[in-house]
């Protein structure tokens, strides 16, 4: 607009030369002259040529003028062609990085506050220019969204008088999410939208705090950028942060390995990250179980970059899910200072004990799980013969412990197989009932069976007399925890008798999961462990009872075993914390629960309840929340089919590596974005006038145009100006 305002008028300044020029042609006086005559005539011989020099320096005083004119309008050239043509309109699509390090904070404003404002001043001063023109926004999270859900804010909106005010109440409505969504799927969103930019001119803003963490390998989305470029659009980068703050990040809480049921007392582990340039030190943590305060956990110092974490006991009495939740100070990032954490809590874990028919080793094996009322361990063990495992499911167990069983029916072996595949946990002791065939053909089974070594036989452990060694000896194991660096004694006087020996030949393959957790003192595995599908399997070679070893009168049994169980239990996954922006998923039972599930957001999102039915997929129903946007508890609320309530209570976090504030300026981004084209300005500076968004600046051009011009106009008016010869000086004789 600028320049069809200022520029037309002023053009005539291009027509001076020749103003001037007839004007001086009209104070000219005709008088003849002998002398002139013959000047003349020399002149008509050249005419035509000296005439042509002189219309051309006046045409590059013309064109010299007509671009100090085009300079001062400041004229852009594809909108205005396009608007003359009456053709090419302009697309502003802006793709809005709102994954929650733009919640950074300094002075009076945060990082998405600078972004909002740029966004707005794009849009306002697009409002204002009389040429065809659209808008999109995009923000990260909802671009990372299944297409779906994942919509844009504003989708080729058409920008006309109103458009400043809608796009005001939109941005008074956004917050930064608390995802770490990443670039790509935005600029993956651009061509999926749009396709080829050839109908219009297309002008896409990234704006974002261009994170090390997303950009400083930034392998797709430089890709990507560079298609857009190639393709014909105009790239803008819009950096919204000016240096990076330190921040600190509640990186996990987690339960520790352990019994976990109602009435005994469990860790929690909880992990700080320092993502500053500085050491932290006396860091307080607050906690809360279930809503109510606890005494806070405090880190002496946490190193730059590094973790610090410590260890906390809770205890509750009653089995129900309960909710944990840890908190930082406030600092540059608010969301990463929460920590959510939920258990669900039985009242105790049931464990499934195989008595293979001495009744020995089952009621030893018994009697250490579960003590006594007195004594209350979380775990309920119940003894069943071989024959239970064909007849009844084994889901409701966490762990099944076979003791001194000689053989199972086949039956038996798959259900064994498909209990542990699925997570479940399996131990076994050997004894006097053990078939070697059986064990190796059926369980072992080349390696692909449940039992993780083949055996040999059974053989008795002499007692060596002239250099005596303790007869167990333990590698680093969670069931061996209490025993680290020999704090207890009790393990070494643990006597074993007989056990079952490994063929001399026998080693497990180089990608094997086998691995011998202890040994005797002549080197001999005693107990072996391997992964099996999801579950683990471990194998003590001796027996549970007091016949081939005294480690059931060992004090050191007890813990041994439960802790054994402990590890056995953990499902995969059970505990673990959700991230934002992932879709909350449930699998059910068709046989046990009904199809209607009810979704309950934590209380400081705001959301209302959603209610969905539940899908039919492989003999399962499958319900999902797609958008867990905010992090805390989120409940499912199930029906059972006997028409009971059941609830389903989920821990949702923020990415803590979100929390990592580190940022690149333009020279770093320039060089992890080598070869492509594009603009880079900081949000603060950002200026985005009516004149510059009206299409390409031609100021550049001209600039160098009009040097050239006079350059030019130069050495040509020294050729069409008169010139006299230097006089040679006179000879001898006054002779020239």
């Amino acid at each position: 607009m600028l320049f069809w305002t200022l520029g037309l008028p002023t053009l005539g300044v291009v027509l001076l030369p020749v103003l001037i020029h007839l004007i001086n042609m009209m104070r000219h006086r005709r008088i003849e002259w002998a002398a002139m005559e013959f000047l003349l005539l020399s002149q008509k011989k050249h005419r035509t040529w000296v005439i042509f020099k002189q219309l051309l320096l006046l045409l590059l005083r013309m064109l010299a003028l007509a671009a100090v004119v085009f300079l001062v309008a400041q004229p852009r050239l594809r909108n205005q062609w396009g608007n003359l043509l009456g053709g090419v309109h302009t697309h502003h699509v802006i793709l809005l990085d709102d994954s929650y390090s733009m919640s950074d904070r300094w002075a009076d404003t945060d990082a998405f506050a600078e972004a909002k404002r740029v966004v707005e001043q794009i849009g306002v001063n697009a409002s204002r220019e009389s040429h065809p023109q659209s808008f999109t926004l995009l923000r990260f999270s909802r671009a990372a969204l299944p297409k779906s859900a994942g919509k844009p804010d504003m989708l080729d909106q058409v920008v006309d008088n109103e458009f400043a005010d809608k796009l005001e109440k939109l941005l008074g409505e956004l917050n930064a999410s608390q995802t770490a969504a990443e670039p790509g799927p935005a600029l993956r969103a651009v061509d999926e939208l749009f396709g080829d930019a050839a109908e219009e001119q297309r002008i896409v803003y990234v704006i974002s705090d261009f994170r090390a963490r997303q950009w400083n390998d930034p392998a797709e989305s430089r890709e990507q950028l560079q298609r857009l470029g190639e393709g014909g659009v105009d790239l803008r980068l819009i950096n919204c942060v000016d240096r990076a703050r330190p921040n600190l990040s509640i990186e996990s809480l987690s339960p520790a390995e352990g019994i976990l049921a109602a009435g005994v007392p469990w860790f929690m582990d909880l992990t700080v990250r320092n993502y500053g340039p500085a050491p932290v030190a006396d860091l307080v943590v607050t906690r809360s179980e279930d809503g109510h305060g606890q005494p806070s956990v405090s880190l002496a110092e946490i190193a730059p970059g590094k973790t610090a974490g410590d260890r906390f006991l809770v205890n509750f009495a009653n089995a129900a899910p309960h909710d944990v939740t840890a908190r930082l100070p406030s600092d540059a990032v608010e969301a990463d200072n929460h920590r959510y954490a939920t258990v669900d809590l039985p009242a105790d874990l049931p464990v499934l004990v195989i008595d293979g028919g001495a009744g020995r080793d089952a009621r030893y094996l018994s009697f250490a799980l579960a003590p006594g009322e007195s004594v209350r361990t979380g775990v309920r063990p119940q003894i069943e013969t071989p024959r239970f495992l064909s007849l009844k499911p084994l889901d409701e167990f966490r762990a099944v412990n076979l003791a001194n069983v000689g053989r199972l029916d086949a039956s038996a072996v798959e259900a064994l197989e498909k209990y542990v595949s699925a997570g479940g946990g399996l131990v076994f002791f050997l004894g006097d009932r053990t078939e070697v065939k059986f064990y190796n053909d059926v369980l072992f089974r080349g390696g692909q069976g449940l039992f993780p070594v083949p055996l040999a036989r059974d053989e008795e452990l002499i007692v060596d007399r002239l250099e005596p060694a303790p007869d167990l000896q333990v590698e680093r194991h969670f069931m061996f925890r209490v025993f680290a660096a020999e704090q207890n004694p009790y393990l070494q006087t643990v006597a074993v008798q007989r056990y079952f020996a490994l063929p001399l030949d026998w080693q497990p393959p180089a990608d094997s999961t086998v691995r011998v957790v202890a040994r005797l003192r002549n080197g001999a595995p005693l107990a072996v462990e391997h992964q099996y599908g999801k579950g683990r399997v471990m194998a003590f070679l001796t027996g549970a009872s007091p016949d081939w070893n005294n480690w059931a009168r060992n004090p050191s049994f007890v813990p041994a075993m439960l802790d054994l169980q402990a590890y056995l239990t953990r499902r995969p996954g059970e505990t673990q914390s959700r991230t934002v922006g992932a879709p909350l998923e449930l699998n059910l039972s068709q046989a046990l629960y009904k199809q209607d599930v009810r979704f309950i957001y934590p209380e400081q999102s705001g959301k209302p309840a959603v209610a969905v039915k539940a899908e039919s997929k492989s003999g399962m129903w499958t319900a999902s929340l797609p958008e867990t946007d905010v992090a805390g508890f989120y409940e499912a609320r199930l029906t059972r089919a006997d028409g009971t309530a059941e609830t389903r209570r989920y821990a949702v976090n923020v990415d803590p590596a979100e929390g990592d504030l580190t940022a690149l300026d333009g020279a770093q981004l320039a060089a992890r974005l080598e070869g492509v084209k594009y603009r880079y300005q900081q949000a603060a500076e950002f200026q985005s006038t009516a004149v510059e968004l009206a299409g390409y600046d031609l100021g550049e051009a001209l600039l160098y145009a009009l040097i050239l011009l006079l350059i030019g106009e130069q050495i040509l008016a020294w050729s069409c100006s008169y010139h006299p010869g230097k006089r040679r000086p006179l000879g001898k004789g006054g002779a020239a």
